[in-house]
Order: C-alpha cells, then sequence, then structure tokens
C-alpha cells in the first residue's frame, strides 16, 4: 500500500454568475440522470485557447462559455446538444464531445454548432463523453452512454484526420475521460463506475492489445476528467470525492487537490503564464478552482 500524498487545497477562480444560473429549469439530460444532479448548470470541459481564455460547457443546457483571465464569464453557444467535453485545436477550431449528438464543431463568433462526426458504421453513438487530440491530429474520444458495471459496452474510438472512425474498445463500464501518454503509444481512459483509470496500449497497426487498470481508486462516484503533465504525470479528477490525484508515471500518488467547494470535481486543464496552475471544474457550486503545481501541463495539442 502506498502512503497517503501531501495534499493542498483548491482556491476560488471564478464562479458561474447568478444571471447564468438555470435554476428552476427544465433539462432532459438531468432528469435522465441517476442521482442528484445540481439545478443551476453542469461545468465540465475546460480548455484554454492561445490567448488565455478558459473555455467550458454546460452539459445540462446545451451551453458553452469563454472566462476571460480576469474571471469574467461570457455565453458564446446556446444550442440542441449536452456538450460533455471541449478541447482545442492548434489552428483555433473548438471541438466538442457532444453527449446528444456527436463531436461537434463550435464556432465562436457566430454560437453555430456543426457536426464532424455522428455515426460509426452507419450507427449512432451511445452518448460521447470527452475527446482528446494526438499530434497528427487525430480525436481519441469515449462514447459512454450510461453504461456500468451492469452494462460494460462503453466505447472508445478514434477519429483519424482523413475523417475514418476506428472502434478501438467496446467493453468498458463508464468510459469517461481520456488522454495520451507523453509518447503517444498508451491511452488512458477514466472508467468512471469501475472507479478505476484504464490503460491502453496501441499496437504499431493502430489497434489496441494488453489492455488493463492502471489505477483502482475507491469511493466518491469514480474517476471523471483526466490531464497530463510535462512529465508524464496522471491528473485525475475524482466527481463526487472532491479531489483531484496527481498519480506518478508508474502510478504512484503524488499529490491529492481538495475542493474548499463541492465534491463534483468533473474535469481540469492546465493554465497560466507558466502552466502550472491547474483549473478545475466544480460542478455542483458552479465554480472553478485552481491550484498551483510544480510540474507544469502537458501543452495542449492547441499550443505545439
Amino acid at each position: 500500500m502506498f502512503a497517503p500524498p501531501p495534499a493542498i487545497e483548491a482556491e476560488v477562480f471564478t464562479r458561474l454568475p447568478e444571471p447564468l444560473r438555470k435554476t428552476g429549469h427544465y433539462s432532459e439530460w438531468r432528469e435522465g440522470q441517476p442521482g442528484a444532479q445540481p439545478e443551476h448548470s453542469l461545468l465540465e470541459g475546460p480548455s484554454f485557447d492561445l490567448e488565455g481564455n478558459l473555455y467550458c460547457v454546460d452539459v445540462a443546457f446545451g451551453r458553452v462559455f469563454r472566462i476571460s483571465p480576469q474571471g469574467d464569464w461570457t455565453l458564446i453557444a446556446e444550442y440542441d446538444g449536452w456538450p460533455n467535453g471541449l478541447k482545442i485545436h492548434k489552428d483555433g477550431r473548438i471541438f466538442i464531445a457532444d453527449y446528444k449528438n456527436g463531436v461537434m464543431l463550435l464556432d465562436p463568433d457566430s454560437g453555430s454548432v456543426t457536426p464532424v462526426a455522428v455515426r460509426y458504421n452507419l450507427e449512432r453513438f451511445k452518448a460521447i463523453n470527452d475527446l482528446v487530440f494526438a499530434s497528427n491530429g487525430d480525436i481519441y474520444f469515449t462514447d459512454q452512454g450510461l453504461t456500468g458495471l451492469h452494462d460494460s459496452t462503453g466505447r472508445v474510438f478514434r477519429l483519424r484526420v482523413d475523417g475514418t472512425v476506428d472502434r478501438l474498445l467496446d467493453n468498458v463500464p463508464s468510459p469517461n475521460g481520456i488522454v495520451l501518454s507523453l509518447d503517444e503509444e498508451t491511452a488512458f481512459v477514466a472508467v468512471t463506475r469501475d472507479n478505476s483509470v484504464w490503460r491502453m496500449p496501441m499496437t504499431p497497426n493502430g489497434g489496441v492489445a494488453k489492455v488493463g487498470r492502471f489505477i483502482q481508486l475507491s469511493g466518491g462516484g469514480g474517476p471523471d476528467g483526466l490531464a497530463i503533465d510535462s512529465a508524464g504525470n496522471l491528473v485525475i479528477c475524482h466527481v463526487m470525492m472532491g479531489s483531484v490525484w496527481i498519480m506518478s508515471p508508474i502510478g504512484e500518488p503524488l499529490l491529492r487537490i481538495k475542493s474548499p467547494e463541492g465534491l463534483m470535481t468533473t474535469n481540469c486543464a492546465y493554465g497560466g503564464p507558466d502552466n502550472r496552475t491547474l483549473y478545475i471544474t466544480e460542478s455542483a457550486t458552479g465554480t472553478i478552482l485552481r491550484a498551483q503545481v510544480e510540474v507544469p501541463g502537458r501543452p495542449m495539442f492547441s499550443h505545439m
């Protein structure tokens, strides 16, 4: 057993302003989810653009926000969808993992959202959760739906730059956040209802083999969003535990970051001038947290 890692407490960076909170409004997404969900919003999918603005989504009400470095919020899109994850390409394009529609593309100027990939072999996806870029522009994304230990049919896909969609896994009980190792030879997948992170090695021909559990967690609801730093340490947002864990490349716990607010630490992104600030969406209270860390985050594909 490992000794408990040192712990620090995050601070509040900014809160979803009261006029943007949808308390009392109906959300089909919220009504269809098990367990209690916050009424005002469900913040997820943080990602930074090259100007230092933080984008995040509101799954429950189909909204995308841009947050300035000073913490000011702007609603840039509200559409018929359930945006669950968001990442920004190096050319500025904003991709959304949309739980209702598929992989989508957002135009931040007009607020329009258009489809990129909505089917695999003519069939609709279950419900896409999160995505990540490879350095060659391929997109890896998770297809979670309402899967879990009762229904281990969640999937992981790759959308190649030529438009080809490859199904890599189809037996995952609730695939959620996804990141690539520094050498991009392995994908790490947060498997929420298994309370674990799976390690998915890639073969030279683009397939996968010898998939296994990399980290087994306990308590809370399970791992949600993932990130990786420049040393290859894995960052795990542990939803319903109010914690973010940083684990070494061999799975040793290095640091625990505690939420000073609610327990729904859903996702995170590195930012700040030196990329040493971890920004965390805390969805129960509609809050963006932040914490200073020693190792800078791995630059997103948008920054390479």
